[in-house]
Parts: structure tokens; C-alpha cells; sequence
């Protein structure tokens, strides 16, 4: 039985919790208190960002979740204030490895420029190229909803992929890079990443046709720590959109990215230690105020949260999952209240992220 949002809101027996999580309550503030760095060993995760956008919501910031793996880190997405999460999150800008981008929506992308734009020189500069690992180009645009005639953006080249955003906005700020080049001896920003654009194995999937039709888990990049794989998710009207899985010898953690309750994640996720999955309350959306076609795109992309314990978690066989991506992104939703409609029909733990939360593998 869903709950009403007076229920959710209001209920005595789902008053809000913080999550105790390695050693501290998640979400807490440098202004409360130092928070720790990350272990030099081992394998954690720590959450920048637990927002669904890209509406900007008070207490988190937008989707960005790393995974630090013996002092090296692994951004996963970097919604809107993600960059700024650096400074109070314990761990190092400049020791980022690589960042893989589950999708081309504006909320996953939002300070993906921002941190090479505002990192490349100075002070404290990335000293090596940061491999950046994404989509591609779509191929077409899906059409508009419900036939809405709408116009096209670009139309000579429509869905840009990965490559092109980069280069399409250091192209956009070349006046800012080439006089801090020149003046302040700041490097070639191009010489401090790589774009790797993940090609989309032969499944029958396409962004007119199925977006992500069975299919095994493909590997995407491996180094000494860990070894990625990624996996087709459904996020209509999105292709391709991405699940990571990253293996390491402390553990394996799988994230969703964005998209509704798909098999391909039970795949992906199969007998992970941890499953960082996105979550959207319904009861509460819907009763925000958006128009039908909007609500209709909520009910399609995303995952409710009272089916992702029983539909993906337990069949997975995961120990932890960890709902992030949470729409709506206020915290002014308890903790208990995502907490209990996640754990329905999962045997396992289930923590509620908060930014800045700390989670070892």
C-alpha cells in the first residue's frame, strides 16, 4: 500500500535518522565537524551529490558519487555542485583517475567542464589527463511527446556525444583558456583529459527501437584496482544509458545511473557487495505540481522505490543497497520513510544517501 504525503511527511514511526555510516552520521557538514579523509587502502565510496535534477533541491547537491580505491578515485557522474563537494568531502581533486558519465542528461553533466575548466592550472592543478569514459552520440532524437511539435536545438548535429560536449565547451570558453595560458602559464587544458566514447555492443538497441534489450554485462576499462563493465539500462527517452559495475579485490559495487526498474541491472548487480541505485518516491512527485506529461516521463525513467529491494536487490543476491538520485532530493523527506519502501521484499541493508556520506566496500 503506498503511503499518502501527509503519511510520509508526518507519520511518528518514520521520524527522521541519520544513517550511521563508517563512523559518522551521513550528511553532517565540515561546519559541524572535520570530516574524516579516505582510508589510503581499502575501497569506499563517498557521496558527493544524492539529488535527482535538475532542479536544484536544498540539503543535497546533484548526482556524483566516487569510489576511492587505494587513494584513487573514480567519479561516477557530476551533477550540479558536485565540484564544489571536493573541499568538504575528504578526498583530493587532483587525485581523480578517471570519471564515467552514465548518460548525457544536463543533471549527471552539469560540472563535468566545470571541474577540468576550473582545475586545469593554478594553484592546485591536475598534474596528469583524466580518462573520462561515456556515451556517444545517440544517432537520432526520439520523438517529442504525445506528438508535441516542438523545435530542434542544432539541427545539423542534435545529439552530441561525449566528445563533443568537451569539445563544444572549451571551444565555447576559448577566451578565458587562452588568456590564462598565456598570461598566467596555466597548460593546454586539452592535455589534461582523454574522452573515451563507450561503443554500444550489437544487441538490437537503438534510440527509436528497444533502449535496453537483454544482454551480458561488456567490459568498458580496467587498471591495477579495478575492472569496469558496463550494461544498457532503460531511461527513455535516453540512449545509450549506462549501469557501471567497478570490481576490485575489496569488493564490487554496481550503480544504476538513471533509469526505470530494468532486468539488465539484476544482471549487472549479480552477487555485488554494494548497489548504489537511483529511487523516486511517486506519491510525493506526483503530488508536486507537475504537468502529465512530465509525471508520465517519472513513471517511465525512473525506479520506484517500493519495487527496487524486491525487483532488483534481492534477486541480484546484493549485501547493501544505497538509494541516491533520490527524487525529490529534499531531505525534508525522512530518511526512514525512502528507507522503509526500499526495504520491501530485501533481505539486505539498505542506507539512505546523504552527501558526504562515507561507505567502505
Amino acid at each position: 500500500m503506498s503511503l499518502s504525503r501527509r503519511e510520509l511527511l508526518t507519520s511518528t514511526g518514520l521520524a527522521a535518522s541519520a544513517v550511521g555510516v563508517s563512523g559518522f552520521a551521513a550528511g553532517r557538514s565540515r561546519a559541524d565537524s572535520p570530516l574524516p579523509s579516505v582510508p589510503s587502502t581499502g575501497a569506499h565510496l563517498v557521496l558527493l551529490g544524492t539529488a535527482a535534477g535538475p532542479v536544484p533541491f536544498i540539503g543535497r547537491k546533484g548526482i556524483s558519487t566516487a569510489l576511492v580505491v587505494d587513494g584513487h578515485i573514480y567519479l561516477i557522474d557530476m551533477g550540479h555542485g558536485a565540484f564544489d563537494q571536493f573541499s568538504s568531502s575528504g578526498i583530493d581533486a587532483g587525485s581523480v583517475d578517471s570519471i564515467f558519465v552514465t548518460h548525457l542528461h544536463s543533471d549527471h553533466l552539469a560540472d563535468l567542464f566545470t571541474f577540468l575548466w576550473l582545475r586545469f592550472g593554478g594553484v592546485t592543478p591536475l598534474t596528469h589527463a583524466v580518462s573520462i569514459y561515456g556515451p556517444g552520440s545517440a544517432g537520432a532524437l526520439a520523438p517529442a511527446a504525445l506528438g508535441n511539435q516542438v523545435s530542434t536545438v542544432n539541427p545539423g548535429n542534435p545529439t552530441p556525444g561525449l566528445k563533443q560536449f568537451l569539445d563544444n565547451s572549451i571551444a565555447a570558453c576559448a577566451y578565458d583558456i587562452n588568456s590564462r595560458m598565456r598570461d598566467e602559464n596555466w597548460p593546454d587544458i586539452r592535455t589534461r583529459y582523454n574522452a573515451h566514447e563507450i561503443e554500444v555492443p550489437d544487441v538490437g538497441a537503438g534510440p527509436l527501437g528497444d533502449l535496453a534489450p537483454s544482454m551480458r554485462p561488456f567490459p568498458v576499462m580496467s587498471d591495477d584496482r579495478v575492472r569496469v563493465s558496463a550494461i544498457l539500462v532503460r531511461h527513455p527517452p535516453i540512449f545509450p544509458s549506462f549501469g557501471f559495475r567497478f570490481d576490485t579485490k575489496y569488493g564490487s559495487v554496481a550503480f544504476s545511473g538513471d533509469t526505470t526498474i530494468t532486468p539488465n541491472m539484476v544482471t549487472l548487480a549479480k552477487g555485488a557487495d554494494v548497489l548504489v541505485h537511483e529511487a523516486i518516491d511517486l506519491t510525493i512527485v506526483g503530488a508536486s505540481g507537475l504537468t502529465a506529461n512530465q509525471l508520465q516521463h517519472h513513471r517511465n525513467a525512473h525506479s520506484d522505490v517500493r519495487r527496487i529491494g524486491r525487483e532488483v536487490a534481492q534477486p541480484a543476491g546484493v549485501k547493501t543497497l544505497v538509494l541516491t538520485h533520490l527524487a525529490p532530493g529534499s531531505t525534508s523527506v525522512p530518511d526512514a520513510a525512502w528507507k522503509a519502501q526500499a526495504q520491501q521484499g530485501f533481505g539486505g541493508q539498505v542506507i539512505v544517501g546523504r552527501d558526504l556520506a562515507h561507505i567502505p566496500l
